[in-house]
């Protein structure tokens, strides 16, 4: 049932590429496995893919330890500056940067295991109170911050939008997420890059890639339902 459902998941990827006149190549589809057994996660290797995303530290070191070293993990959920000296040399992308302190956090233990972290920019575009990330307005000051820092390179930017049965009425996000991108790499400032868009999960994936996406992290619709009780 999860490859099925992968595959299901991978099919609407591609369609909605093709609406929007992409290419299949340009957006990477993350399975969220947090919560999720070994032997679920296998089930998805077993395709090739090789993206996966944790939202916990503690878990995507457990798995990475347990599993193919050629997994290219994401750390999607919030980071802690305390668990960052854990994930570090572990993380393909680190989706959740949201202040300098824990950026400044990610470039001490960079230096301390001689190491380099990819990270985005993890930006509240709604304004929930319930989420984490800075504020489309406070996102450039954050941006040229943390671009001083050697050891950490800033790859593009995240968000996480509202839950909702209509995913139509996240589409304004997605675009605003967009092109806040588009307006920081105008600048171009050094050690900057704004390639990466990470938006979209089960509910909404189809019109994040339709806004511009290149990564989308999804969880329920590959591997069904979490079990919080773990």
């Amino acid at each position: 049932m999860i490859q099925k459902n992968y595959r299901n998941v991978e099919l609407k990827v591609a369609e909605a590429c093709k609406r929007a006149g992409r290419k299949r190549e340009n957006v990477t589809l993350i399975a969220v496995s947090k919560t999720k057994p070994i032997s679920d996660i296998k089930e998805v290797l077993a395709l090739d893919v090789l993206d996966f995303g944790e939202n916990k530290v503690q878990e995507l070191c457990e798995k990475e330890e347990l599993l193919d070293k050629n997994i290219r993990w994401h750390l999607i959920g919030h980071l802690q500056r305390n668990k960052v000296k854990y994930i570090i040399d572990k993380t393909f992308l680190i989706h959740s940067v949201d202040s300098y302190r824990l950026a400044l956090q990610l470039e001490e233990e960079c230096c301390k295991k001689n190491v380099e972290c990819d990270i985005l920019i993890e930006v509240n575009v709604a304004e929930e109170d319930s989420k984490f990330g800075v504020t489309v307005d406070a996102t450039l000051p954050l941006v040229e911050e943390i671009s001083k820092l050697p050891h950490v390179h800033i790859k593009g930017l995240m968000t996480i939008a509202p839950y909702t049965e209509d995913a139509e009425s996240n589409r304004k996000y997605f675009r605003k997420l967009r092109e806040l991108a588009v307006d920081i790499m105008a600048k171009n400032i050094d050690n900057v890059s704004m390639h990466e868009l990470s938006m979209g999960m089960t509910g909404d994936y189809e019109v994040a890639i339709e806004e511009g996406a290149t990564l989308v992290r999804v969880g329920t619709g590959i591997f069904g339902e979490r079990n919080y009780n773990i």
